[in-house]
């Protein structure tokens, strides 16, 4: 038995269950649910077989398997690389049998909902990106999977697409895993220059070796850090990103329950797990964790005691506790940490699933067995402080509000002030500069040297104002589409100043741009020759109900643009960020920043024109909620 086809098997059988259902008939439900039931029980019989083999023959030795380089030259190497461990198998166990459970589960509780095996497919898809990412053995395969639970994740809020609410929350808590993309991107780069190649977690073990970088970059080491601490609280919805896990719940209560009860939130605190070994060695790093999950615990525990519905009850009392598995982790107590996270995650599930039967006898219970409560709470504080802190719960302590006041909307205003890039001045201005650009790049060694190191910089801030009109565009979706891909190539052009940036490397990083742009500007141009009155970015349209087809094919060129592993770009992407020099910090931000604010741009034009309550009269639509 090669134990190198058990764990590539842990990946690839239930992605070829989800490929599997797309070929069946819609009401096909037996079958459908019995697929993806096999699929995920064959790979939780395949991980106990591991798990047996690997204790008798390699006594439990963590593994590396470099399973495939995509793409490798003098000075840089990408590969798909595997790591198997204690943490990763804990991770794997919970996630297959939790899975296991709620396909069987989903199979009688779907029954007859439209949309059946969208939901299968999309389930089995998040399972495969779940275990691609408890596998990942290096950064770079770690993006991978974070960005395929991401779309997953924005799939399955947004499951009931015909209404309002659960796709504008979609788009909202997509918008927020984008934000802590950046902490990804930035460590990756970080992590280059830090290590000079790239580094993998089997690496990360040697600890004379970790120590001995960390002792001359001390700083740089802090910033990698800081990056990885953003991501995991952007995942786990942790302070200050914790308010959207109560806007997640708008999605089908079997997927609640596997993304944000057991299996998907605690993705924050397997990537502490994951990169303990280099920052467990830095003071400020370790009182930073804990003091997030300190201030988490408080948050989400008071504000978990004042929601009106039980999912938002049981969404806040899971986040709370992960902060308290944020606090052990900081205090080295990986072990107990796992212990907790278990605990939690089938505890979280359990209520989940139960929840509309709990409410159900409460309600009855209160109906016919009434008492009146006569005694009154002590205030400890006194009475204002009581009630300031219920309504601060209520409120959930206004997290939403800053998020939405201080991140999104600031960039809203910069863009809705760039009218100026209009049609007319992007071919008669933006195109010319652009190609005037790689004619000085040609010439550079005539340029004044003073003056080399500030292009790179302002390239980058066009790029990121590009992005940012895209961004803020409400009426004309092509314009929107078309100043992304704009954005991409003001990226390349900016990083091309640095160094010798290859043709090949240019090739693999603008032609996933190129193709993903091309047929998703076809799509567009198609929708707004037959839904003309219906073209627009203010309101949700609701075209998938007429289109499904062209929906799904918009939304591949969606992913392909916004550098999702389908196309050259993803690993194009990495190679700009090679080329980044690390004392340019300001760059290497205005790139991250324009990635993920032009992938949020990108999911917005597709929920706004395919998604919601449909535009047309004539069709049936359920009223808007709020």
């Amino acid at each position: 038995m090669d134990i190198n086809y058990l764990i590539i098997s842990f990946v690839f059988l239930p992605l070829a269950g989800c490929l599997l259902l797309l070929f069946f008939n819609e009401k096909a439900e037996t079958l459908i649910a019995n697929t993806a039931l096999y699929a995920v029980g064959l790979t939780f019989f395949s991980l106990l077989a591991f798990v047996v083999y690997w204790g008798l023959s390699e006594k439990f030795i963590p593994l590396n398997i470099k399973e495939l380089v995509l793409y490798e030259s003098e000075s840089y190497i990408f590969l798909i690389d595997f790591y198997m461990d204690f943490a990763a198998v804990t991770y794997l166990l919970v996630g297959a049998f939790l899975t296991f459970l709620i396909i069987r589960y989903s199979h009688y509780y779907m029954h007859l909902e439209p949309g059946y095996k969208r939901f299968f497919t999309v389930i089995l898809f998040f399972y495969t990106s779940y275990n691609f990412t408890v596998l990942a053995g290096n950064f770079e395969t770690l993006f991978a999977g974070w960005e395929m639970l991401g779309i997953s994740s924005f799939l399955l809020v947004s499951f009931y697409r015909e209404r309002y609410l659960p796709v504008r929350n979609a788009v909202k808590v997509f918008s927020i895993y984008r934000i802590g993309d950046v902490g990804i991107i930035l460590a990756m780069w970080a992590s280059h220059h830090f290590w000079h190649e790239n580094i993998t977690f089997s690496r990360l073990s040697d600890t004379a070796f970790v120590n001995e970088h960390i002792a001359q970059h001390n700083l740089e080491a802090l910033f990698i850090a800081i990056c990885i601490l953003v991501a995991a609280s952007a995942k786990s919805a942790q302070f200050p990103f914790s308010s959207w896990v109560a806007r997640a719940m708008e999605g089908p209560t079997p997927s609640s329950a596997i993304f944000y009860g057991s299996l998907s939130i605690h993705f924050g605190v397997y990537l502490l797990i994951r990169t303990m070994p280099f920052w467990e060695q830095q003071t400020i790093a370790r009182i930073l964790i804990g003091a997030v999950g300190l201030i988490t615990a408080i948050v989400g525990y008071q504000t978990a005691r004042v929601q009106p519905t039980i999912k938002t009850q049981i969404a806040y009392a899971s986040v709370a506790q992960i902060g308290l598995m944020f606090i052990e982790i900081a205090l080295g107590f990986k072990t107990l940490a796992l212990l907790h996270l278990v605990g939690n995650a089938f505890l979280r599930t359990y209520q989940l699933l139960v929840s509309p039967s709990v409410v159900s006898y409460l309600i009855r219970e209160q109906f016919y067995h009434f008492v009146k409560r006569n005694d009154h709470q002590a205030f400890i504080f006194g009475k204002k402080f009581h009630y300031a802190l219920y309504l601060l719960s209520l409120r959930e302590f206004y997290l939403d509000f800053l998020m939405t006041s201080y991140i999104f909307r600031p960039f809203k205003k910069i863009g809705s002030q760039l009218n100026f890039i209009t049609y007319r001045n992007v071919f008669f201005y933006f195109v010319p500069s652009y190609l005037l650009g790689w004619v000085f790049w040609f010439y550079k060694s005539a340029l004044p040297l003073a003056l080399l190191p500030f292009i790179p910089i302002g390239l980058g801030l066009i790029a990121l104002l590009v992005i940012m009109r895209a961004f803020s565009e409400r009426r004309y979706p092509v314009h929107a589409w078309l100043l992304v891909i704009l954005g991409h190539f003001w990226i390349a052009l900016a990083v091309i100043y640095n160094e010798t940036f290859t043709a090949k490397e240019l090739i693999w990083y603008l032609s996933g741009v190129v193709l993903s742009g091309f047929f998703g500007w076809l799509c567009l141009v198609y929708l707004r020759k037959r839904e003309s009155p219906y073209f627009n970015l203010y309101q949700y349209q609701g075209h998938s109900k007429e289109y499904p087809y062209l929906t799904w094919v918009f939304l591949a060129c969606n992913l392909g643009l916004m550098g999702f592993p389908i196309t050259t770009t993803f690993i194009g992407e990495d190679l700009i960020f090679g080329h980044v020099h690390q004392e340019q910090l300001v760059l290497a931000f205005c790139l991250a920043s324009s990635y993920v604010i032009g992938g949020i741009a990108l999911i917005r034009i597709f929920a706004r024109l395919f998604l919601g309550i449909h535009a047309k009269t004539h069709q049936e639509a359920p009223l808007q909620s709020f």
